[in-house]
């Protein structure tokens, strides 16, 4: 996941101190004792609009000196505080506990805690202030007022607006017995010895008149609330996992509940769930960060990808627009809701990636290997040939047989790949690349979608289809060898430029080209070496830049940090060529780094060797949770099982190379098609698994379509 497209700077966070609640389109970023402090990037958030810029508790005009923060779940904290001591007391004896929930706003329940032996009066007060700043204006630091600004106060009631570009953006506090002014809510209690005072604040959003209503409503226990029963059924309906390493079972525990917090539903689909990017700043549907995140967890849950895939369809491009770089035929690659948008977009919906439709069609290919809702999966071909026209006839505008990116407008992406920073694609000497770019990852995307309409045409009975697609494969295949390989270094290029050169730089990419399948056989070995070389593997993962680059540097966001997704990927491209040993290197790397950050992975972290520094070095702006780092483990896992599904050619494969560290291991539940299966590894490494689907066995050999082939290999 890149910068919002119109910055090109890196991502602004709120803080290591800071704590992240999220919610479907809502979430809120505040200091540790729960007060967003004006002038931040602290706020509440909803549908990308900031409709609470500040909130400041006080009890008796002083502030709570912190305790400490319990998140029990991703929309819930308890903020901890204590009171400051009164005048003529030595201690503190009022403790002040501030129960957050966020969802379609934000309820907060407040409790006074009387741990003295006499009566505590207290005034407690708490100032809201609201800018409905667009998020992109937040994150990038340039939040400026825009509009008209109204207030309106009553009894218990606060309510503040804006109206600008004929829309209007509000928000309605509701706090039964306060006093009520601008800006402020003021509550009088007495707080009996060894007793508690209770109340509840209810922040709901208005947008154009309409209040939404609120997830987490007074008259209805927490736990029945939406997202409370949300939250319940995803970890209830998922697989379960045995496994005899505590560590990585938190992992795999916490991935999967980022995983769930990180799904919004589609507005016109309510019951249509996809995966957003990353909190705080990108809790939005991004094409290429949400189909990866869906490719690497559909063992968790693959109706995620097809709702994904849906709705990714459903904005597919139809016309040429150069300010959205909409094209007929492409994928989205940010879709976005606040009134800015139009300003920062062009539009709600930004089209200015290189790899999310070619992604898109691999994405179709993987569901139907599955056994995902066929009926589906049928209905969304027509859209797969849409974006494999869109490949052909856009993607590739000189006509060379690659696929190329060059923005449209000086407002868009600069780079449309996954590293999407503007310095993100450079030599070996460090030279920025000029476009049109033709990136060697996106080319084995490419590649892998061919193969995966070839499948869904064999699934239809189109063998003269199927045979088609096959052969535009494999004629990328040998184009893509011949441009790209560097026979003089013994590496894939990471591009070529503007003028068909090679961009020499050795990246973690061509891993990504080993993934698809797209790299010859004899050359492998060669890639495989330089991938687990000291210059790009730093004991935590892959770099994404070797350190004998010029451009190195460990605390860029792309030119030598690590990125959990991208060493997944890498782990899973090398296991798919047989290279088992380094496989496992890899995978075992990004599972000592989850371990090290307490099982949740960071967005990325620094390149900084494992010799060097005995912990990960953080990298400071890192989404957490963010969708591809919290998928990552689930892949991780896969390559260590040496797992694969196609229940089309009737097979799943098993094939583990397990650490002997992390014991037996039992998975339960795991769809495939309409059946749920368990698989068992034992402490030898022997896989067993029951409850396949009719026609469907075991095997430890790859499927004819995943296995690495001169001819014909297949989409991974």
């Amino acid at each position: 996941m890149g910068e919002g497209w119109t910055f090109a700077g890196e991502a602004t966070g709120g803080g290591s101190d800071s704590v992240t609640l999220i919610e479907g389109s809502s979430f809120c970023l505040s200091e540790r004792g729960g007060d967003l402090v004006s002038g931040t990037p602290h706020g509440l958030f909803h549908r990308d609009t900031r409709i609470l810029s500040a909130w400041r508790l006080r009890v008796d005009d002083e502030e709570v000196d912190p305790l400490t923060v319990i998140a029990q779940e991703p929309y819930e904290a308890l903020f901890l505080g204590r009171a400051r001591p009164r005048p003529g007391q030595s201690e503190a004896t009022v403790l002040v506990e501030r129960h957050r929930f966020v969802g379609a706003g934000m309820r907060e329940d407040l409790v006074l805690r009387n741990l003295g032996t006499e009566a505590a009066a207290c005034r407690l007060t708490l100032r809201a202030e609201a800018d409905f700043a667009d998020l992109f204006a937040v994150k990038e630091g340039r939040v400026e007022p825009r509009g008209q600004y109204g207030v309106d106060y009553g009894d218990g009631v606060l309510a503040l607006n804006r109206q600008w570009r004929g829309e209007s953006r509000g928000v309605r506090i509701v706090a039964e017995g306060a006093a009520c002014s601008p800006g402020r809510l003021t509550f009088r209690a007495v707080v009996p010895p060894r007793g508690e005072w209770r109340a509840s604040v209810l922040v709901t959003p208005v947008i154009d008149g309409v209040e939404t209503p609120t997830s987490f409503p007074l008259e209805r226990p927490v736990e029945q609330a939406g997202p409370s029963v949300r939250s319940s059924e995803w970890r209830q309906s998922g697989p379960r996992i045995q496994v005899g390493d505590e560590t990585l079972a938190l992992t795999l525990r916490r991935s999967c509940r980022d995983l769930g917090a990180l799904r919004i539903f589609d507005p016109e689909r309510p019951d249509t769930p996809v995966v957003a990017a990353g909190a705080p700043w990108f809790m939005a549907l991004f094409g290429r960060d949400s189909i990866l995140t869906s490719l690497m967890s559909l063992p968790l849950d693959p109706h995620l990808a097809l709702g994904t895939a849906q709705v990714l369809a459903r904005h597919q491009g139809s016309s040429a627009d150069p300010v959205t770089e909409e094209e007929p035929g492409r994928i989205p690659h940010e879709l976005r809701f606040g009134v800015e948008a139009s300003l920062a977009l062009g539009g709600t919906v930004y089209y200015g990636t290189v790899d999310a439709t070619p992604l898109f069609v691999l994405l179709l290919g993987e569901l139907c290997r599955w056994g995902v809702d066929p009926d589906a999966v049928r209905e969304l071909l027509p859209h797969a040939d849409r974006a494999l026209t869109w490949i052909e006839e856009y993607g590739d505008r000189d006509g060379d047989g690659f696929v190329e990116y060059r923005r449209a407008t000086d407002r868009g992406l600069a780079n449309q790949g996954w590293k999407d920073s503007w310095d993100g694609v450079n030599g070996a000497d460090g030279r920025i690349a000029e476009p049109p770019i033709a990136l060697a990852e996106v080319q084995g995307y490419v590649y892998a979608a061919y193969l995966a309409r070839a499948l869904l045409a064999e699934r239809l009975e189109d063998g003269s289809g199927a045979e088609r697609w096959r052969k535009r494969a494999r004629e990328l295949k040998q184009r893509f060898n011949e441009r790209f390989w560097l026979p003089g270094r013994g590496w894939y290029a990471e591009a070529l430029d503007g003028d068909k050169r090679p961009v020499d730089a050795l990246v973690s990419n061509m891993g990504h080209c080993l993934w698809t399948g797209i790299v010859d056989a004899d050359r492998a070995p060669a890639v495989a070496e330089r991938l687990l070389s000291p210059e790009l593997f730093s004991g935590w993962g892959v770099r994404t830049l070797a350190t004998s680059m010029a451009a190195y540097n460990p605390m860029s966001y792309h030119n030598g940090s690590v990125w959990p997704h991208d060493s997944a990927i890498v782990a899973a491209g090398l296991m798919r060529y047989g290279f088992a040993d380094h496989a496992r290197r890899i995978a075992e790397a990004v599972l000592d780094a989850a371990a090290a950050f307490g099982g949740r992975l960071p967005e990325l972290l620094c390149g900084f060797d494992r010799a060097e520094y005995a912990q990960p070095v953080p990298y400071p702006a890192a989404c957490s949770p963010q969708a591809w780092a919290s998928a990552a483990p689930l892949l991780v896992l896969r390559v260590l099982l040496g797992a694969e599904v196609c229940l089309p050619h009737g097979v799943v494969r098993v094939n583990p190379h397990m650490p002997p560290r992390f014991g037996p291991l039992r998975l339960t539940g795991v769809p495939l098609g309409e059946a749920r299966a368990t698989l068992t590894v034992s402490e030898d490494g022997r896989p067993r698994i029951t409850g396949l689907p009719d026609g469907v066995r075991l095997t430890d050999t790859p499927c004819p379509c995943t296995a690495v082939a001169t001819e014909l290999p297949g989409s991974p």
